[in-house]
């Protein structure tokens, strides 16, 4: 795949770039090795003081920078506006909090028959990022700000089709007063990911992605022994109990799957609903879907813009015609316009089945699936059976039904009455095939930490009796 911005609204290509050369790939993890040495050394106020510089420079020049997202990727202005504006908040959070998250945590000396005991955090060194274009902005940074913050340095393997976002980033953190190297671009196609990954300077990878590249990079990363944190995809269930205030749902669901055009890892994309509020629950959603505006993502009025590519655009169509070939029925959308840009309506399928891709695959655009179930326990076993374990949403004023839903939904997030979302103050992640280990919170800063066990003794005397040293 080129690497180049080609602007998804006209099918244009606006900028190319060549890839870097083995020598230019050396050279950038040693710069981001020798940025490890001193990021370490630093302390975490001065840290502090640049990630906040970096929150002031996303800021000041938010519309710029959405415009830009925009430009590459095809989400909405007033979306890559909100996008820049979250960074800044987790940049904040970050800075605020990694005195608390990486501060010292005593154990109980006594029982271990120390004067003192204690786990430390400490950083491991340069980390690669392999990131998706969905977010290209967010889904970097809640990488970035907490692997920073605690003195690790990153490097950056971003999708080719949003180099000058890539590119962006690494200038923000250079800008904002970061060592040179303790956040480098790499501009190259995945096939430099193995050797990148098996270069001993790097000591650990996050990829967020389809499970095919997740299996790719753990299988580097097994080789190496090195750590890995993976965000797959994701089919999220959005369950629609009796009790659920119908209206709200619907309109909670409409954005739920449409945000970000719908290419996104925790868009709700299966609609469970209960089959005594299934009819009214499918005209409202149909007609909530219906009525959002698709086009020009720089128009204020747009709801929905284009899908990121023409090969994503086709693979989602051709997943509702399968549907449809075998009995489905479309409530609203299935037809891709006429002219150019690779935009998708907003679309409802009904009547799904087993034997149907929809009901096993992720789709990633507009497209809702929606499926009738007659009891709590048959939506629970429509909700996992799949593969996938990211997100998950459920609506219900039973607040019995609410804390089972929160045991039973298996997936990494549960939002009950409500859609979902990330935030920097909660963990972030799935279970299953959607990937394992966490982003964000403190979990996600200390991902990539070495959590050391310190244990200081009197002398030989004190610790005699350890023969066993594990």
């Amino acid at each position: 795949m080129p690497i180049a911005t080609t602007n998804p609204a006209t099918g244009q290509v606006l900028k190319s770039y060549d890839p870097m050369s083995a020598e230019q790939i050396d050279a950038a993890i040693e710069r981001a090795d020798l940025a490890y040495r001193q990021l370490r050394g630093t302390t975490i106020a001065q840290r502090e003081r640049w990630l906040t510089a970096a929150a002031d420079l996303l800021e000041a020049e938010r519309d710029e920078t959405a415009r830009l997202m925009t430009t590459e990727m095809g989400k909405t202005y007033a979306a890559a506006k909100a996008e820049v504006t979250k960074c800044a908040t987790a940049c904040r959070f970050y800075a605020a909090k990694a005195a608390e998250f990486l501060a010292d945590e005593p154990a109980d000396a006594a029982a271990v028959k120390a004067t003192r005991a204690f786990v430390r955090y400490q950083p491991i060194g340069p980390v690669l990022a392999v990131m998706p274009w969905n977010f290209p902005l967010w889904q970097v940074m809640r990488f970035a700000a907490p692997a920073l913050m605690a003195g690790n340095t990153g490097l950056l393997k971003h999708a080719s089709n949003v180099p000058q976002t890539a590119l962006l980033l690494e200038d923000l953190f250079r800008r904002a007063g970061f060592p040179e190297g303790a956040f480098t671009t790499l501009l190259v196609g995945s096939a430099e990911v193995d050797r990148v990954l098996s270069d001993p300077r790097v000591r650990a990878a996050t990829l967020t992605g389809s499970e095919g590249a997740g299996r790719s990079i753990a299988q580097i990363a097994g080789r190496e022994l090195k750590k890995t944190v993976l965000e797959l995809g994701g089919s999220d269930p959005f369950v629609v109990m009796p009790s659920a205030d119908l209206d709200r749902a619907a309109e909670v669901a409409t954005t739920a799957r449409c945000q970000n055009n719908g290419q996104s890892c925790i868009a709700a994309k299966r609609f469970i609903v209960h089959a005594d509020v299934f009819d009214a629950f499918a005209e409202k959603f149909a007609a909530h879907m219906s009525a959002l505006r698709v086009g020009d993502p720089m128009d204020p009025d747009t709801d929905v813009g284009p899908l990121a590519s023409e090969g994503g655009r086709d693979e989602i169509h051709a997943q509702v015609r399968d549907a449809v070939d075998r009995g489905a029925t479309v409530l609203c959308g299935g037809e891709p316009p006429t002219g150019p840009g690779w935009f998708y309506p907003p679309t409802v399928v009904t009547d799904l089945r087993p034997e149907m891709r929809m009901w096993s695959e992720e789709v990633f655009g507009p497209v809702a699936g929606l499926y009738r179930v007659s009891s709590y326990d048959e939506a629970i076993e429509v909700a996992n059976g799949t593969a996938f374990g990211l997100g998950s949403n459920a609506w219900t004023r039973d607040p019995e039904e609410q804390e089972r839903f929160a045991t039973d939904l298996d997936a990494g997030n549960v939002f009950v009455n409500g859609m979902t979302t990330s935030y920097p103050e909660l963990p972030f992640g799935g279970v299953k095939n959607s990937g394992y280990g966490r982003e964000l919170s403190a979990l996600g800063m200390r991902e990539f930490c070495n959590t050391k066990t310190v244990w200081v003794g009197e002398g030989a005397a004190t610790a005699g009796a350890g023969a066993h040293a594990e």
